[in-house]
């Protein structure tokens, strides 16, 4: 199965490729890229402070890109997000706050109506090892690509206006694993299982409205339901609220909700709060 899906993923992509470089007009760029690097820092440090508290260092850093290759007959569009972060309070070691890698491509084919067919991949992964703070004690959960979800996906997307895109496809969904297994592992077999596979339906909608020139609300929401465990549907909102207060300071207020039963029973939830340095590398 996953042989199979592997070469209907590249035969589709090497289609809209060879179909994209067809009807590029002559004389034109290709490629129009975006990336912005962010930078939040906080610190705090007492000496003699009579009402108490502890020292504390945080900082997080993160890189938002997108590219666009958008023609006549397709549309290819990439974009790749890259956040990590740590805290120091008091004696503790620094602990990780924010890890991630999540990368997205999208070729689009264009009939020139509102419902288009599509062939997209997603990879979602962190950089370093993660850990679990309990009584004292650390407990190792995940690492980087482990677990890797990556899933493969080829339907129909919809565009009502430009500010919002959905789409709705039959879809592959892997997770990888090494070491910690717990993410794939299928724990009513005695044999345990590194990766898993499941097909599916996956439904993302895509939501990046401008309320006003420097604030921008950004909202992904992405729906997988397996077809061997249909109630067990997969859901993950990531939304944000970017204010820009000058050219180079940004607040962004972040909420992500995670519903995933391949990483916990519970409904996660991360809010976010930063006020820091932005920079256009490549607009």
């Amino acid at each position: 199965m996953r042989n199979a899906a592997l070469v209907f993923a590249t035969i589709a992509i090497c289609a809209f490729a060879l179909d994209t470089y067809a009807q590029e007009p002559a004389g034109t760029g290709p490629w129009h890229h975006r990336v912005v690097g962010a930078l939040a820092l906080a610190q705090v440090t007492h000496r003699d402070w009579a009402k108490g508290g502890e020292d504390s260092l945080a900082w997080t850093a993160s890189v938002d890109g997108k590219s666009v290759r958008d023609i006549p007959r397709t549309d290819w569009t990439s974009t790749y997000k890259f956040a990590y972060g740590q805290t120091k309070l008091g004696g503790y070691d620094l602990r990780k706050t924010d890890d991630k890698i999540d990368i997205e491509t999208i070729l689009t084919y264009k009939f020139g109506i509102y419902v288009n067919p599509y062939a997209a991949a997603t990879l979602k992964t962190q950089f370093a090892k993660g850990y679990l703070y309990e009584d004292g004690e650390e407990t190792a959960v995940s690492k980087f690509f482990d677990p890797a979800y990556l899933t493969q996906s080829a339907g129909l997307g919809y565009e009502p206006m430009p500010q919002v895109k959905t789409r709705l496809g039959a879809a592959v969904r892997e997770i990888i694993t090494s070491e910690f297994n717990s993410y794939a592992d299928d724990p009513e077999t005695d044999e345990i299982e590194k990766t898993r596979m499941d097909a599916g339906l996956e439904s993302v909608t895509d939501v990046e409205w401008h309320l006003k020139q420097n604030v921008l609300v950004k909202s992904k929401l992405e729906i997988f339901a397996a077809l061997t465990e249909p109630r067990d549907v997969a859901v993950q909102n990531d939304s944000t609220l970017a204010v820009q207060v000058s050219r180079n300071i940004t607040v962004s207020l972040n909420l992500l909700i995670v519903k995933d039963k391949t990483m916990s029973e519970k409904t996660q939830l991360k809010q976010t709060l930063t006020l820091g340095l932005s920079y256009v590398f490549i607009e």
